[in-house]
């Protein structure tokens, strides 16, 4: 009965936001025998994942949506006093006042004047919450009576005062259906919340519409911030265990999960509230503290608590961060209303979250401060798209192709059709398609960029279908069927021009999934007998479904193919006749590491990054490898580099015209559809000295079904994540992201190179171009335009170019003539100045 029960408050959640507080409360009520009995003792036996598992129309390969996947990451909150007011608004032909967004009452609506002479586009309703509150999202919910006024295009902007309103936090484009639709930007604080719709999402006409809104609070992922270091810090708390256990508050700092603060429970436990205090024997600027629960347990999880600074360590003013957290073991952050300089930071528990007793305990805490653009880069505006972007496509003219399964939010059986979007990177509209003529469901696809710039789509949820999505036509055609029915394969195209699958056990019959080769001469698929799955596949628990899945495969010269990952033993493969599949050594001491990903830095040199032994629920890897290719020999070294600060898996991965690598998102214990246990710290990765330094945190969670895409401009597209239908992890958006190689510490841009001319459309692989350009230039690079999916990209690479000043700020660029190296293909020719700081590119096919 009770998975039963969760799925119809999930129907219920989709129909209405305003249910999401009553249903929060009836899951944990219902869920309650599960989530640990209550205990005299301190330290119990872990308690049993949570049993309640809600299936989303998925495969049953695909597993199901966790339980926790149900609740929304962010808290709805408490609408008590709040006003509406609108732009326009109907009341002569109706009540459509702009009050009954708020009034609990799916039946009455805010809609725009429509009697007499209509009031044009675009139409603003805003929220009043008459305080200042830590705000992450507005969710819409529709008119249920109708179509009419659903909105198209949108932007969100927040205001302390009601005056000052700044720019949009949230734009984007909304499916025209009735679900209700959370709209998330980054989390700050914020009275007043302003909803603009610039479009009706069907174009019926100049209306706007809505039966209900609410704002979602603190989700736990601060704004902008970077993890403080805690290099000399102390931890002193009300009370801690030292007679049953080591429960020192000391244990907060050292860097180990399994070590925890326990309150005083030997004897006479010490009753609630008890507080930590965090000494950084420095003043600095805190913007949010992230607390980590014990791994081992549920007893002593944090509650209802309050966050309190001070400069002295004996006045504290008034919270800067309050509320109640969720009993799991997920790590938690607090946002402040307001960064503090402060050198002393108090977390107060008043509350156990389980009820199980007078205990708290924490096995980390962590301390975030505001980011330093030149040092950790920025993030835009979240962007909405009307579809979860499982998979995305770089393409000439500035726009990103993106696409989920035959629906925006959810995935399964063989239906035939697609949804997809293109997102203008110039003007950042989205807009939608749906693409039914291939009869090609392209969810877990695999992909490859095509040397004429076109774009390989294969097999997924309908296993055995190829299609062609031409960008200078903005057309998708079918090509031949592949011989194997394949999901979750990989593909690279080869330095012939031709296009390489191998793997893919999630969809078609059970059987080694062996290698072929699409030629675009016949538009044909070739069997490679020779290049069997299984000496490629890691040792999953799960078996050989998920044991070939999302492989590293880098395109060398002769149509030879390195597969370096997942699995920890790499191969080489060649695909002229038969093929033949050979080892390649071991990925040094790296375990298999499924879910991770690998990234062409440079020529025949790659990175890999972390990922888990088995597809999900083992934990994530920390670590990181170079794999090197000798050019003349064939062989391949390997060896670990420095660690990242985070275990992840899910995370993706992209490399930057400077050479350095920039890893986002990802879960230090994998399980698809949750976004528990979410990196929300990017890093940055250097080849100079091997090591990663932490980037500006998100404000979304990127996990199972995110991507990543460096963009013409330099910067990265991060975003998707879910695809679970009723779910409350679906994240149907995205966001730029600004490394810190084009920003100064005020965050203004920094002088770049500009590219003037001498870049044809098109150039031979062994071509000598004539570059104009001007400011200080001095290396040039082509990046292959990338597609991403399921934390793997095969497309990504890295070319150096050797480059001379002609005079007359011209330049003699000469592009590798080894299409081992310039894979065929589309690229992005960057300048860049002697700090590494890139131009904006220009497409050239290299071919």
């Amino acid at each position: 009965m009770q998975p039963r029960r969760i799925r119809a408050l999930a129907r219920a959640l989709r129909r209405s936001p305003l249910l999401i507080a009553f249903a929060l409360g009836s899951l944990l009520v219902g869920l309650t025998p599960w989530l640990g009995v209550a205990s005299t003792g301190p330290r119990p036996a872990p308690a049993p994942g949570a049993p309640g598992q809600q299936a989303a129309r998925q495969s049953p390969h695909h597993g199901v949506a966790p339980a926790n996947a149900m609740e929304p990451t962010a808290p709805v909150l408490d609408r008590t006093g709040w006003t509406a007011t609108a732009s326009d608004e109907e009341t002569s032909g109706e009540n459509g006042r702009a009050a009954n967004v708020l009034d609990g009452n799916a039946a009455t609506i805010w809609h725009s004047k429509w009697t007499g002479t209509p009031a044009p586009l675009p139409h603003t309703i805003t929220l009043d919450m008459h305080r200042t509150a830590v705000v992450s999202a507005l969710v819409y919910q529709p008119r249920t009576g109708g179509a009419n006024g659903r909105v198209g295009e949108y932007s969100i902007s927040v205001s302390a005062d009601g005056q000052n309103w700044g720019g949009p936090v949230a734009t984007g484009t909304l499916a025209d259906d009735a679900s209700a639709k959370t709209l998330g930007f980054a989390p700050q604080g914020a009275r007043f919340v302003r909803l603009t719709a610039s479009t009706e999402a069907g174009n019926r006409g100049p209306w706007t519409s809505a039966a209900e809104l609410n704002l979602l609070g603190d989700p736990g992922t601060p704004a902008a911030t970077v993890d403080l270091p805690r290099t000399g810090w102390t931890a002193t708390a009300s009370d801690e265990e030292t007679t049953g256990e080591n429960g020192r508050a000391a244990n907060v700092l050292d860097g180990d999960s399994a070590t925890i603060w326990h309150s005083r429970w030997s004897g006479t436990p010490a009753p609630l509230p008890h507080s930590i205090t965090v000494d950084m024997h420095r003043t600095a600027a805190v913007s949010a503290l992230v607390y980590q629960p014990r791994n081992d347990g549920p007893n002593g999880r944090a509650g209802a608590y309050t966050v309190t600074t001070s400069t002295d360590g004996t006045t504290f003013g008034a919270p800067v961060a309050a509320g109640t957290w969720r009993d799991d073991d997920t790590v938690k952050t607090a946002t402040f209303t307001r960064t503090e300089n402060a050198r002393y930071v108090r977390l107060t528990v008043t509350g156990e979250a389980g009820n199980r007793g007078p205990w708290t305990s924490a096995a980390e805490i962590r301390l975030s401060g505001p980011a330093d653009p030149a040092a950790h880069g920025s993030w835009d505006r979240i962007t909405g798209f009307p579809l979860v972007p499982v998979a995305t496509a770089v393409l000439p003219g500035d726009k990103l192709l993106a696409w989920s399964a035959y629906a925006v939010d959810r995935f399964g059986g063989s239906n035939g059709y697609t949804q997809t979007a293109i997102l203008d990177l110039k003007t950042g509209k989205v807009t939608q398609r749906r693409i039914d003529n291939t009869g090609h469901d392209m969810f877990c696809p695999g992909i490859a960029m095509l040397a004429d710039g076109r774009v390989l789509v294969t097999g997924g949820s309908n296993a055995e279908k190829a299609s062609i999505y031409d960008p200078a036509a903005d057309t998708w055609s079918a090509t031949t069927s592949m011989n194997i029915a394949r999901g979750y394969q990989a593909m690279t195209l080869l330095s012939t021009g031709e296009a390489f699958v191998l793997g893919g056990s999630w969809s078609g019959a059970a059987g080694d999934k062996a290698g072929e080769v699409w030629s675009p001469d016949t538009r044909t698929w070739r069997r490679l007998p020779g290049v069997p799955a299984s000496p490629a596949l890691t040792a999953d628990p799960a078996g050989a479904y998920r044991a070939d899945n999302h492989m590293w495969l880098h395109a060398t010269s002769g149509g030879k193919v390195l597969q370096l990952g997942p699995s920890k033993q790499m191969n080489w493969i060649t695909t002229g006749g038969n093929g033949s599949i050979t080892p390649a050594g071991p990925r040094a001491d790296s375990q298999d590491a499924m879910t991770g990903n690998a990234v062409a830095y440079d020529i025949g040199k790659l990175l890999t990054l972390g990922g888990s032994p088995a597809y999900e629920k083992t934990p994530a890897t920390r670590r990181a490898y170079t794999v090197s290719i000798d050019g003349g020999s064939g062989q391949v070294q390997a060896a670990r580099t420095g660690d990242m600060g985070y275990a992840r898996a899910f995370g993706n991965s992209v490399v930057l015209p400077d050479g350095k690598v920039a890893v986002f998102g990802g879960q230090a214990y994998p399980v698809p559809f949750s976004d528990a246990t979410s990196v929300l710290t990017p890093e940055l990765w250097d080849p100079a000295t091997g090591s990663f330094t932490p980037l500006a945190s998100m404000a979304v969670p990127r996990n199972y079904h995110s991507v990543a895409n460096l963009l013409p401009d330099g910067r990265i597209f991060s975003g998707g994540g879910g695809l679970c239908g009723d779910c409350a992890t679906n994240h149907a958006d995205g966001a730029v992201f600004t490394p810190p190689y084009l920003l100064n510490a005020d965050g203004s841009p920094k002088p770049r190179p500009v590219i003037t001319g001498g870049v044809p459309p098109r150039a031979a692989a062994g071509a000598s171009l004539t570059v104009a350009a001007e400011g200080q230039v001095a290396s040039f690079v082509l990046m292959r335009a990338a597609a991403a999916t399921h934390s793997t990209d095969n497309d990504q690479r890295r070319v150096p170019l050797v480059s001379t000043a002609a005079g007359n700020g011209t330049y003699t660029v000469s592009v590798q003539a080894d299409k081992g190296v310039v894979l065929p293909g589309t690229y992005m020719l960057f300048a860049l100045d002697a700090q590494g700081v890139p131009s904006t590119a220009k497409f050239i096919t290299v071919s």
